[in-house]
């Protein structure tokens, strides 16, 4: 069984942002949605709904970002906090 770092996707209300991707990065957002569902045992969701919770996942574990933020005076949180990782989780 895989490790990822991302658990469930919330179903949020959505915003609509248009997004250019690489055909090939596309292609690995659709494995990863695959292999999601697989391990969570739902639904496979729309690869676009990665996007957000992977950013977010990659801000919160950046060291030097924390680090710069707090250098900066902290700069105000744009998103909602993370929830607590899960079981499938890292």
């Amino acid at each position: 069984m895989a490790k990822l770092k991302l658990g469930p996707i919330s179903n949020d209300k959505p915003v609509k942002v248009a997004v250019l991707l690489p055909g090939a990065l596309h292609r690995d957002l659709v494995a990863y949605a695959e292999v999601l569902a697989r391990e969570t045992g739902e639904p496979a969701t729309d690869p676009v709904k990665l996007i957000v919770p992977m950013l977010e996942r990659f801000i919160a574990t950046d060291r030097e970002f924390a680090k710069a933020r707090r250098e900066a005076g902290g700069a105000a949180r744009i998103s909602a906090p993370l929830p607590a990782p899960g079981p499938s989780s890292v």
